[in-house]
């Protein structure tokens, strides 16, 4: 996969360990969509590269192989294969036994280097992966860790506004990184307690959930759309921080196919018609992709390869980021999944 459109020389050879993470799962999102198998193959393909490109399955950043985890343990309920099971079991022990510490209480550092620093990205995507193990596995070691490092999340890092804080003790210390609010930690935390909600059938756990989503759209999408995350969109945009609200609304469609079978919460009342408006802005801002179609950039929405921007209010800028169209792609699968249940055609991006 290019990590730029057009096609940038000093960019190619990165090595974007997470984000190919997520194009494993936006595969597995087409192939759950179409039953297209190419898609499934792809999926298996880009995961297989991944694991050789970094020789092995580990790394030093256990967000990064808690983003695998969820990748594998998706594949593995996509194909069947034991092995892929595995692989999920193998990235859970690693951050388990590398990772897990009572530092700032227990929970999971954010890399190797930093066993004091601990984040929303590492903890979310543990908790997930750990009570979809469980869900699947039923094993108690998994629903154990999930909801403690749930748990930890919503004591240290939640904030009075229902927001959740990116990190702890980054600098050394205890402080928390409060400025720091970003929307795929919301996302997170919306994914953990949609998935909790799924083992328990405690509602307050929906209430929570789309208590967080309100307080993310006043917070980081006052005007319909999430901008603001990239300090630097102006500049650059894409890197880590294009895929952030992809993340996010992957898991509020989660919650809002979850609250349309149950009792809405205060605070739902705004998440549909948002997700609806944002996802409207995107779709009407793609562009062809001109290293694919060999044209200049316009306006297209229908056109099967295209380009988003960071800004989904506008058409993609010249030079885009893989990043920021994976997030463009999960956000496009979600509103998909969202018009098939009602009935819709539900058709997708094609990726």
């Amino acid at each position: 996969m290019r990590n730029t459109s057009p096609w940038r020389l000093r960019q190619a050879f990165d090595f974007n360990y997470w984000w190919l993470a997520h194009a494993v799962e936006v595969r597995i999102d087409a192939f759950e969509r179409s039953g297209d198998g190419r898609r499934l193959d792809q999926a298996r393909a880009v995961y297989a590269r991944i694991v050789k490109r970094n020789h092995g399955l580990f790394n030093d950043y256990f967000d990064d192989m808690g983003w695998l985890c969820l990748a594998a343990l998706r594949l593995a309920e996509a194909t069947g294969e034991r092995a892929h099971l595995a692989d999920a079991e193998a990235l859970w022990e690693h951050i388990a036994s590398r990772g897990w510490n009572t530092a700032h209480g227990p929970s999971v550092s954010w890399r190797v280097q930093q066993p004091s620093y601990k984040n929303a990205p590492s903890n979310g995507a543990f908790a997930l992966a750990s009570l979809r193990l469980h869900s699947r596995t039923g094993e108690q070691r998994f629903l154990d860790r999930g909801e403690a490092a749930l748990d930890w999340m919503r004591t240290r890092l939640v904030d009075d506004r229902s927001l959740v804080l990116d990190g702890i003790g980054r600098t050394g210390g205890d402080e928390i990184d409060r400025d720091w609010i970003f929307s795929y930690n919301q996302g997170l935390l919306i994914g953990a307690l949609t998935e909790q909600f799924d083992r328990t059938g405690d509602t307050p756990l929906l209430t929570e959930a789309a208590g967080t989503a309100a307080a993310t759209i006043c917070t980081l999408a006052p005007d319909g759309v999430v901008t603001g995350e990239n300090a630097r969109l102006d500049e650059r945009g894409g890197g880590d921080a294009g895929l952030f609200k992809g993340i996010f609304f992957r898991h509020l469609e989660g919650l809002l196919e979850r609250l349309a079978d149950g009792e809405p919460g205060p605070g739902s009342d705004p998440l549909t018609p948002f997700f609806l408006e944002a996802t409207d802005r995107l779709r009407l801002h793609l562009h062809p992709d001109p290293d694919a179609a060999g044209t200049a950039p316009h306006r297209s929405p229908t056109n099967r390869q295209a380009l988003a921007g960071d800004d989904w209010s506008h058409p993609a800028p010249r030079t885009t980021s893989l990043a920021t169209e994976l997030s463009a792609v999960m956000t496009l699968e979600a509103r998909a999944r969202w018009e098939a249940r009602r009935g819709g055609t539900g058709a997708g991006p094609t990726v």
